[in-house]
């Protein structure tokens, strides 16, 4: 029987089967539409499980068409919204992370946008991921600081974040993300991904200033699930395999797990590409 929440379920089952994922964040804004069927065939044939599609000011509206592109490029990828407002809304996508912004104290992120987007969220037959959204210092402004008007948690303060982190699944939040932001100097710390993954049992995405191949292992070594690159990829396409293969090249004893993930075991699988596309 075919689950009601692919996407969920499939994340869900990355760490038991001891494999990582790769993710290409696209921005809407920066994707001409008839770029994108490219793309997305790209994505899926240099190593992508899943492509997530917004940004923090998205100030277009060829969000529908882009989505659309990329889903006939991408030949069953899940495409996953990463919405930074209400209005970033899409029926041609598969889910959408529906981000909670844990790591500030601005009430229209912590609830406000969910409020007006519900209704058209109920109606649009999109795979819901609620989901606590954290901002790590990247050892610079980012646009998602600024726009939400909120601090990042120290990149030193790995505590901070395993406590937030843990009171959002206390919450009944389904996934983590942890996000040092577009145009992050500095990719999270493994330490403090380290930190967050042995207090939390839900899949942890991890985003915000990953360049290199050696970051992308070095944060699904710490525990994360998906790895998620995007500005990097503006500049250099062709940086997309390294990226990939690093992430899939971790095995399933690199990463530590939390005593919760240790109870669900482990498949003992080795860490080739997971299949995330939606039964």
């Amino acid at each position: 029987m075919a689950s009601s929440n692919p996407v969920l379920h499939r994340l869900q089952q990355l760490r038991p089967e001891g494999a990582k994922a790769f993710a290409v964040l696209v921005d809407p804004d920066e994707t001409p539409v008839a770029d994108a069927p490219k793309l997305g065939e790209r994505a899926r044939r240099q190593g992508a499980d899943l492509m997530l599609v917004g940004g923090s000011l998205v100030l277009g509206d060829a969000l529908d068409a882009v989505v659309r592109g990329l889903r006939a490029g991408a030949d069953g990828l899940p495409i996953v919204l990463f919405p930074g407002s209400a209005r970033q809304i899409s029926p041609e996508a598969d889910a959408i992370l529906l981000l909670s912004l844990i790591s500030g104290r601005n009430p229209e992120l912590l609830i406000g946008q969910h409020v007006q987007a519900a209704m058209e969220l109920d109606r649009s037959g999109l795979e819901i991921l609620p989901t606590g959204y954290m901002l790590i210092d990247g050892g610079a402004p980012t646009t998602v600081s600024y726009i939400s008007n909120t601090q990042p948690i120290p990149r030193d303060k790995p505590g901070i974040a395993a406590a937030t982190a843990l009171a959002g699944e206390q919450l009944g939040l389904r996934l983590g993300y942890l996000d040092a932001g577009s145009g992050a100097r500095h990719a999270i710390p493994p330490s403090l991904i380290r930190s967050v993954r042995k207090r939390t049992a839900q899949p942890l995405i991890v985003g915000g200033g990953i360049r290199e191949p050696e970051q992308a292992s070095a944060a699904a070594q710490a525990g994360a699930d998906v790895v998620v690159v995007g500005n990097a990829l503006e500049s250099d396409p062709g940086r997309m395999r390294a990226l990939a293969d690093a992430v899939h090249q971790v095995g399933p004893s690199a990463a530590q797990a939390s005593p919760a993930a240790a109870q669900q075991g482990n498949g003992g699988t080795d860490a080739a590409r997971p299949d995330l596309q939606p039964r």
